[in-house]
């Protein structure tokens, strides 16, 4: 009997570490990403943002986007947010100018104030902050990471500037890990460890886990390794960047939302 006992317990044990393990933790742009495609943002302001669609009548022809028009239409995270929750910033609706260019156009920015929430509404801003590349780090190393990250090409699977964690069938999780996501120590410790994913497309840590190299396998995307195409001290200025965006991230936990 007693043994029985032992044996329950473990299995217990052993189903809430695989809970813990296959949890997902989505970092607010990706579930802001979501939310703008469940919602119909993408219907207007083209695939994440970043092609809008024709707006007969306006004097500027298409809708917005969020990576190269951003800055002219919201100068700050308080605009972004007042655009989505009442569908125009305080600034612009003071404009007569715009109010007519706003009346003469086919297509105008709704208002999501009553549909959703405060949380979906940061979640929102967030992910505009991230498609329009804001901000952007003044520590010359950690843009110098930014920077060799996009030539690179993280930004594909990672998103802009490694913030979206993508779906990604078969994976653990079932999405490509955010760098400043709650989930990215699980996969690296340190500067080494992080070295070793970019050079080698995997840890050494990961690499010896027969359950880690089973999930690894069977991902559709995979790190692919970047050791032949990397700048002299480019897993450096890589590492400064995401050691930027943690610190970052860790600051805007404490808020509300």
């Amino acid at each position: 009997m007693r043994l029985r006992f032992v044996v329950f317990g473990a299995l217990l044990v052993l189903l809430a570490g695989a809970a813990i393990a296959l949890r997902s933790s989505l970092p607010a742009a990706e579930r802001g990403r979501r939310l703008a495609l469940r919602t119909g943002c993408f219907a207007c302001h083209g695939p994440e943002g970043t092609r809008g669609t024709s707006n007969p009548g306006r004097a500027d022809k298409t809708v917005p986007t969020f990576d190269d028009d951003l800055m002219m239409f919201a100068k700050s995270r308080e605009e972004i947010r007042e655009w989505i929750r009442d569908g125009a910033s305080a600034a612009k609706k003071k404009s007569e100018t715009w109010r007519r260019d706003r009346e003469r156009g086919t297509l105008r920015m709704p208002a999501f104030g009553r549909r959703l929430g405060p949380r979906q509404i940061d979640d929102l801003v967030a992910f505009v902050e991230a498609a329009g590349g804001r901000p952007e780090p003044e520590d010359s190393l950690a843009a110098r990471g930014l920077e060799r990250s996009r030539a690179l090409g993280c930004n594909g699977c990672h998103g802009p500037g490694g913030r979206l964690a993508r779906p990604n069938p078969g994976s653990l999780k079932g999405y490509v890990p955010s760098w400043d996501g709650r989930d990215f120590p699980e996969l690296v410790q340190d500067r080494a460890e992080f070295g070793q994913w970019v050079e080698h497309g995997v840890s050494r840590r990961f690499e010896q886990n027969p359950l880690a190299r089973f999930f690894l396998d069977r991902a559709v995307l995979r790190m692919p390794a970047f050791e032949k195409h990397l700048e002299p001290g480019d897993v450096d200025v890589l590492w400064a960047y995401v050691r930027w965006l943690r610190d970052r991230a860790s600051v805007g936990a404490g808020r509300p939302g």
